[in-house]
């Protein structure tokens, strides 16, 4: 993460995020991927996880489901190490986009780490705690969206 270790677990201190900056490709094509229906923050997001080697990489659409967020953006790494690296990646990804996380939670114990962005929320899941609470089926009425890897 960019931000010091006692900064990215303050989840209620401090002031709210500004408003989001959009990137010149997502402003030119209405915020989102030419192609898909994601929004470009999702494929920067996305990117970075393939870029660390992240499994199982999926998007729920939320939009057309009454939730508090657009998008999930679900992950998996195959230990503590490597889902820290993933959403690592992720932030900084992001982060040079202009976007920082409203609330990261998870970060210390690395099973299940949370970045909130408002507009979609990203999971980046060791296996076992992906497999256990199994966001995709509690979630089935979402739109599930598979992101293969971009550079592949």
């Amino acid at each position: 993460m960019t931000e010091p270790k006692s900064a990215r677990e303050k989840t209620t201190d401090g002031p709210v995020p500004g408003p989001r900056r959009r990137t010149k490709a997502a402003a030119a094509d209405g915020g989102t991927t030419p192609g898909t229906a994601l929004p470009a923050e999702l494929m920067f997001a996305a990117q970075a996880a393939h870029d660390k080697k992240a499994g199982a990489v999926v998007a729920l659409d939320l939009r057309k489901v009454d939730a508090f967020t657009d998008f999930f953006f679900i992950c998996t790494g195959q230990n503590a190490r490597q889902v820290k690296a993933i959403a690592d990646a992720i932030d900084t990804a992001l982060a040079n986009e202009g976007y920082k996380p409203a609330h990261v939670e998870g970060y210390d114990r690395a099973n299940w780490i949370l970045l909130d962005y408002f507009t979609f929320i990203v999971h980046v899941f060791a296996p076992e705690p992906r497999e256990f609470y199994d966001i995709e089926r509690l979630w089935g009425s979402a739109g599930r969206i598979e992101m293969p890897d971009p550079a592949a």
